[in-house]
């Protein structure tokens, strides 16, 4: 795709997200009768900017993020609607809502995939592929319900790949012939958990056979209706989410590394990738990036809406506030913090552009 096509494809991508994150930051803080200044999207300069009420709208920049400007936000305000002054709860509430909002977006945006989709997969095995390792002796059969892998618990197919990525490393590799032409394969061992004639039954040391985009087995499809959307959406969007922090685990115990994040570059090469891959992929990785943002600001980490969080729940526990200033202290230290991680992944992004 061409490459300036792509750069505004991602720009507009991240500026829906941002737009309806703070937008629930906003609707939030005006539901609980805070005085909201600005309402901008973009950092550094401003474009442009129109004034409404006793609030201002704008546009900067540098389509790195966003802000909602409220009364008494980090700063004593005698007026009563700052936000300072409002009760704890309601200010943990306007701190999460840009959060709940991008998970709400990625709930939409999973329910119109998943309509998208000719049926539904469910986890129920139909069938095996020619060189299918998986129903060998004392694994899997057909009608066999697959629920857990490795411990993992499965609620849709997103969570079953996912489950073969992360699973146990190394593994056998093969070639086989699919659709008449010769494939890598590779074959790793997992417990899988089943539900078979209407008990739980613990298979141990399946193996599973995968290609490049085909794994050895089958499942069953379910018929469309509003109800198997909801759900079928629902289990998805839990199942990001889930990914998420799994992902976010794995990078704290160092089994994933800095090659496994990804900054603007990185994620301006992918929504390249997946719009060309047509409509469905691009919505898909859509609604991965909105749950992603929605569950990383959540972190407690300074400078996020979680590290804020992490503020209001000590005063709500102290019934006293830690002063602004080292609050702000903290969240100014946070900032920079997360500034230079972007940099170095944005520089790790464009060195793996060119190996």
């Amino acid at each position: 795709m061409n490459i300036v096509i792509t750069i505004l494809l991602t720009i507009l991508v991240f500026g829906l997200i941002i737009f309806i994150h703070e937008l629930g930051h906003f609707i939030m803080a005006k539901v609980n009768g805070v005085k909201v200044r600005e309402f901008a999207l973009g950092m550094g300069p401003t474009l442009f900017r129109f004034g409404k009420g006793e609030t201002r709208y704008a546009l900067r920049l540098f389509p790195i993020g966003g802000f909602v400007s409220m009364e008494g936000e980090d700063e004593e305000s005698a007026d009563e609607r700052a936000f300072h002054r409002k009760p704890v709860w309601r200010r943990i509430l306007i701190v999460i809502a840009g959060a709940v909002m991008n998970i709400v977006l990625g709930f939409v945006i999973m329910t119109i995939v998943v309509g998208m989709q000719t049926n539904i997969a469910t986890m129920e095995v139909s069938k095996f592929r020619e060189f299918a390792t998986s129903n060998q002796a004392g694994g899997l059969q057909a009608g066999d319900v697959i629920q857990k892998i490795d411990g993992l618990r499965i609620w849709c197919d997103t969570d079953f790949f996912y489950a073969l990525e992360r699973g146990k490393t190394g593994g056998e590799k093969g070639k086989t012939t699919l659709d008449g032409q010769e494939v890598d394969t590779l074959t790793r061992s997992y417990d899988i958990q089943v539900k078979r004639d209407g008990k739980k039954v613990l298979l141990e040391d399946v193996k599973i056979t995968v290609t490049s985009n085909t794994v050895d087995l089958l499942v069953k499809g379910e018929s469309k209706n509003v109800f198997t959307v909801l759900r079928e959406a629902g289990n998805k969007t839990v199942s990001t989410a889930r990914m998420v922090w799994l992902s976010l685990g794995d990078l704290l115990r160092g089994s994933a590394g800095l090659k496994d994040l990804s900054g603007p570059v990185g994620v301006a090469q992918v929504v390249g990738q997946a719009s060309g891959m047509g409509l469905q992929s691009f919505l898909t990785l859509v609604a991965f990036i909105t749950i992603n943002v929605g569950i990383f600001n959540v972190l407690p980490l300074p400078a996020l809406d979680g590290g804020r969080l992490v503020f209001l729940i000590i005063e709500g526990i102290r019934r006293k506030p830690v002063p602004a200033k080292y609050e702000g202290y903290v969240h100014a230290a946070g900032f920079i913090l997360l500034m230079l991680l972007m940099i170095v992944v944005t520089f790790s992004d464009v060195f793996k552009l060119f190996h």
